[in-house]
């Protein structure tokens, strides 16, 4: 449990925001900090992942052809291993 100091101000402006809303001082406190974590940690997973944001490049740039694109890289991959496997393979003598 957490407890937190307001300055007299400060706990008659959360009296009166809370009073506006009909809402607990507890309830109010609750809604904005969950508001103010959900946006800090928002950003921060954003900058998280800004190196792999945008990184990787499928030869398009529409959304809905990602999935033909990867389908398609992977058997042209399976067929140059194919065709690898193939080529080391060594012949029977008849």
């Amino acid at each position: 449990m957490t407890s937190v100091r307001l300055d007299p101000d400060l706990e008659a402006r959360l009296e009166l925001a809370a009073q506006a809303r009909g809402e607990s001082k507890s309830t109010f406190i609750r809604e904005a900090i969950t508001m103010r974590i959900e946006e800090t940690l928002k950003d921060n997973m954003a900058d998280r992942l800004a190196h792999v944001i945008g990184k990787i490049d499928l030869g398009g740039g529409r959304a809905e052809l990602s999935k033909e694109r990867v389908g398609e890289l992977m058997a042209e991959e399976a067929r140059a291993k194919e065709e690898r496997s193939w080529r080391r393979r060594p012949t029977r003598a008849a």
